[in-house]
């Protein structure tokens, strides 16, 4: 790990500290991948960053009390790009987008003539799932957004959709609206139904590669960008659970099962039995979405069903860190 990374993790505020870590994790994942071995280069990737993400459960744990009010986060830009932007302007949610897939992003966009005003990390609500994000930005949950029906204060005269169909029929769904939000459930429908797969990241990874280079999900991102400034960004990100070590203490396994069973974050039980690890196990934070406690770091455990090998919800870095992208064409 960069020392210069550690120095300023210890040696900065907060604010700084997180976006320095943001930039570190730019720098490690918009690198391009050949399609052929993209599962094993973002595998490889995912456990370059090990370290830092047992620093930030470790020593440093306590910077995950200030995540919400010191990280770059999703919400905040889209606000400030909507109010800022009076000409046509689209935003493009695709859930639970990660890191991993950044590089299909920017190639791409490249190859086919779009100019790339903005490029860099952001980071998801605490707890890092869809219905914080949905109600941050004003719409209560993710299916208010259907047929036109998302009504936001934050994003007056929007049209906004969301549905999971396939990109090459969702270019038909936009209209000649100069205000767009359209919220698409890729990948993370595909993450629920590989992550019981021991395959499941192999899988996710050739098939992110395949629909963010085809031409489906180009021609729709052209009728997005007609007349449109277009941001793509997601409102968390996922982790590939399947690599992280398992809790080998007996009780603090027990802990976790009995907790969080096979997932990773819980609205905090009023009155719980708090832990007595260090570091801990978990942190319990008050976000603006409510009291939760969360897994911290990358843990696994054994569960009933066994536990998933792509998972969202807890404190790792790329659960919480996603790509936002600002382009035109």
């Amino acid at each position: 790990m960069d020392q210069a990374l550690l120095s300023k993790i210890f040696g900065l505020p907060a604010e700084q500290a997180w976006q320095a870590i943001f930039d570190n994790l730019w720098e490690t994942f918009s690198l391009p991948i050949r399609p052929d071995i993209v599962d094993a280069i973002t595998t490889e990737r995912d456990k370059s960053i090990e370290q830092l993400d047992n620093i930030l459960s470790g020593s440093a744990w306590e910077l995950w009390q200030q995540f919400e009010q010191n990280a770059p986060l999703t919400s905040r830009y889209l606000k400030q790009f909507w109010a800022n932007r009076s000409d046509g302007k689209a935003i493009l949610i695709l859930d639970a987008l990660s890191l991993r897939e950044l590089p299909w992003l920017l190639e791409n966009a490249e190859k086919r003539g779009y100019t790339i005003h903005k490029a860099h990390t952001t980071a998801a609500e605490i707890p890092g799932n869809t219905n914080p994000f949905a109600k941050v930005l004003g719409f209560g949950q993710r299916s208010n957004l259907e047929h036109n029906l998302g009504k936001s204060a934050e994003f007056p005269s929007a049209w906004t959709e969301t549905t999971d169909m396939p990109f090459a029929d969702c270019s038909t769904l936009i209209k000649a609206d100069p205000n767009i939000i359209f919220w698409h459930h890729w990948p993370d429908s595909q993450i629920h139904d590989l992550a019981d797969s021991g395959d499941g990241y192999r899988k996710l990874s050739k098939n992110a590669a395949a629909q963010l280079s085809s031409d489906d999900f180009w021609q729709f991102i052209d009728r997005l960008a007609t007349g449109r400034r277009v941001i793509i960004t997601a409102d968390h990100g996922y982790a590939h659970s399947g690599i992280f070590p398992d809790v080998v203490h007996k009780d603090q396994a027990e802990f976790l099962k009995e907790r969080f069973k096979s997932g990773r974050s819980v609205p905090s039980p009023v009155n719980s039995t708090s832990h007595y690890w260090v570091p801990p196990l978990t942190q319990t934070i008050n976000s603006q979405h409510g009291q939760w406690e969360l897994v911290l770091g990358r843990k696994k455990w054994k569960s009933q069903g066994g536990y998933p090998t792509l998972t969202h919800g807890g404190l790792s870095l790329l659960e919480m860190a996603v790509p936002y992208i600002e382009l035109s064409k």
